[in-house]
């Protein structure tokens, strides 16, 4: 986690031209900062972009931009593709994978509390390009429980955990994401449009949860809640079927959710 905060405090073009704070650190940290600061810009761009833009969202120099990818190429982390335009590398893939295993370690006594005070299972989930994926999960004691996969990935217009994530971003990205994706109908109750789905979105930011009614699965309903203030995009949701997750406990389970998601987002900037 410390890595994603080095990379963005890398990524502010009044420093990497060389004004004072720059200069006083010393050339090997300087030069690991605008390295994170690429590989976020490059993260940001989709995965793949060009030297050209590199230099026009970092600020630096093309000489300096091409020696460092050269050293990120040459170990793995970035790839030259045949049109000569730069992707993330393979080698991120196993740091990608630790890095979730740990989130999972940290966040899974919070689950377990979500559990313990609602009765229904736990999830955690992240935007992983235009998909979610469930990174942890704690489940209910109930026989009758939802479960999903940690490391399934889920289109987010019909899930809440990608509704609360997707909510949190300005509008027209939302859309440039469901419109990425498509929006197809997993049951009769999935929001197929966009503008439907632009309404959700702003409800959402005004009752500050997301609702996932029947729209994923029939009979299954969930409460999702945006990991506000930590250091990745993350969402946190309580599921269960429709008999038990009824819209009185969907009104009771908000705020608590709510309140975990605020803890484990300041537990997780703590590990930072």
């Amino acid at each position: 986690m410390a890595t994603s905060q080095t990379a963005t405090g890398g990524n502010h073009t009044g420093n990497v031209e060389g004004e004072p704070d720059s200069r006083s650190r010393p050339s090997g940290v300087q030069s690991l900062d605008r390295a994170f600061a690429l590989l976020e810009i490059m993260a940001d761009a989709g995965g793949e972009i060009s030297l050209s833009q590199l230099a026009d969202s970092s600020g630096l120099p093309l000489p300096t931009i091409h020696r460092l990818i050269r050293t990120l190429v040459d170990n793995g982390y970035v790839r030259q593709l045949p049109s000569r335009r730069y992707a993330l590398g393979p080698r991120l893939i196993g740091l990608g994978e630790s890095a979730s295993r740990m989130l999972g370690t940290w966040a899974r006594p919070h689950l377990a509390q979500l559990v313990d005070e609602l009765g229904e299972t736990a999830n955690l989930a992240m935007l992983d390009g235009d998909k979610v994926v469930y990174v942890a999960q704690v489940p209910s004691p109930h026989a009758m429980r939802m479960f999903t996969e940690v490391g399934r990935r889920v289109l987010p217009h019909s899930a809440a955990v990608g509704k609360a994530l997707l909510a949190q971003l300005p509008e027209n990205e939302a859309l440039s994401t469901v419109r990425r994706t498509g929006m197809p109908a997993a049951t009769d109750r999935t929001i197929t449009t966009q503008q439907a789905f632009a309404a959700e979105m702003a409800h959402i930011r005004d009752q500050g949860f997301a609702i996932d009614d029947g729209e994923q699965e029939i009979g299954v309903r969930c409460v999702a809640v945006p990991v506000q203030g930590g250091p990745a995009m993350m969402a946190v949701s309580i599921s269960g079927p429709e008999a038990r997750v009824s819209w009185d406990f969907v009104d009771k389970a908000a705020p608590i959710v709510q309140r975990v998601a605020l803890s484990l987002a300041g537990d997780l900037n703590n590990q930072s």
